[in-house]
């Protein structure tokens, strides 16, 4: 059970869940644990929080004794019996879920202040400071929350981004795929984070490219491709000195462009001599790259893009790839779709368990060659008989702001 208590009511053996109020107001990397010792204590006081939450299922509570310590035997105690297993703690309860449209308004918070981080990161690896992994927490945490509240809000916003930011919201982009994608294969929560964090490190390594090879707004040279190239063994290396940077980090750093038949770099590793986090790591790299604007091209078709990516024989796990599409969609937010009924639409949300049925704003009339005035459909619903039958050419409607249809009105004006 939950509880609010001012923080000068904690005490030892308490499970602190949360503070209140934002995580910037702490010092603490991580918020959900059991207070074991005076030293811990002492800095959650002198922090200057005032309130924050306990889980009283996980540890004591607030009117529940002091521990006091066993006394000790006046005679050699007897040989005790095995102990039996403890029972493992119940994990700490996952966010309530939310609707697109609110977590939306979260999510581009969290957009924010994820740009804001890893700008910071890259100007402190350029400056030839140590990388601190565990800075960086607070920030998966927050992305790791609204994932579990609605795994499409932060991963289809992420995607938004214009091409001078690219190389920054990029990393933020699949930081949260990458929690997604855990979340899809039955990751636990400490496991989602150990991956988001290894996402939003997975290039740190570009921080030390030249600027000049880096945003190239045309086609790179062979020399400058090897140049890039290089960025996950330098990004790698900053991560062997970098404080709190985990292995999922430094494999998915080191290996986010290995391919599963062996044909990827650095290493030319394949199959199994590759991490679960690896392969992971390719899968929500290339989802993010190839859907996202970019200095030399235009993003794809969300629908387009996993539609390719399955055509790539070899390229990916296919097991990892299977649970990708099932967290993201086979028609992802975003993604254009023709009707059978010759209406054109644009997916706004993802219906959990039915990825062939999301919602779609519906925008255009292909029988009669006109504009609709847009009306949503959720094709989950009973009753139902309008399907999506095909992926439509995003071409075919450039400079229109198509995505302003699943935008909140107050969020459309401040899209980067």
């Amino acid at each position: 059970m939950l509880k609010k208590i001012s923080v000068d009511d904690l005490r030892l053996g308490m499970h602190l869940h949360a503070f209140e109020g934002s995580w910037i107001d702490h010092p603490f990397w991580r918020t959900r644990f059991v207070i074991e010792d005076g030293k811990t204590l002492a800095e959650v006081l002198a922090s200057g929080v005032r309130e924050c939450w306990i889980d009283t299922s996980l540890g004591l509570d607030v009117a529940g004794p002091a521990p006091a310590p066993a006394p000790r035997p006046l005679l050699p105690a007897a040989p005790a019996a095995p102990a039996a297993p403890a029972a493992a703690k119940a994990p700490a309860p996952r966010p309530a879920t939310t609707s697109m449209a609110e977590e939306l308004q979260a999510a581009a918070e969290v957009c924010k202040r994820g740009r804001e981080a890893v700008v910071s990161m890259f100007s402190d690896a350029r400056l030839g400071r140590a990388i601190d992994g565990e800075a960086c927490m607070p920030l998966v945490e927050q992305v790791t929350e609204s994932v579990f509240r609605n795994p499409g809000a932060l991963v289809s916003l992420a995607r938004l981004k214009t091409h001078d930011d690219y190389t920054y919201m990029h990393s933020v982009a699949v930081c949260a795929l990458m929690v997604a994608l855990g979340r899809q294969l039955g990751a636990d929560d400490a496991e989602c984070r150990r991956l988001g964090l290894a996402g939003l490190l997975h290039d740190i390594g570009k921080a030390l490219m030249p600027p000049e090879v880096l945003n190239k707004p045309g086609k790179l040279t062979d020399d400058e491709f090897d140049v890039m190239r290089s960025h996950p063994e330098r990004g790698h290396a900053l991560l062997q000195e970098a404080r709190g940077a985990c292995d999922d980090a430094l494999e998915v750093c080191l290996h986010h462009h290995e391919r599963f038949d062996g044909k990827g770099y650095p290493h030319r590793l394949c199959g199994g001599a590759l991490t679960r986090p690896a392969r992971m790591g390719a899968v929500c790299d290339v989802y993010d790259a190839i859907t996202s604007n970019r200095p030399y091209k235009a993003g794809w078709d969300p629908a387009e893009s996993i539609a390719r990516m399955a055509s790539w024989k070899g390229q990916f796990d296919e097991t990892i790839l299977a649970a990708f599409v099932r967290s993201v969609g086979i028609y992802p937010t975003g993604s254009l779709v023709r009707m059978e009924s010759g209406r054109i639409g644009i997916v706004v949300e993802q219906t959990p368990g039915k990825p062939a049925a999301p919602a779609v704003s519906l925008f255009y009339s292909s029988r009669a060659s006109m504009p609709i005035v847009p009306q949503r459909l959720d094709l989950a619903l009973p009753g139902i008989t309008d399907r999506i039958v095909a992926r439509e050419a995003r071409e075919h409607w450039a400079g229109r702001p198509l995505d302003d249809l699943w935008l909140p009105a107050e969020l459309r004006g401040q899209r980067r």
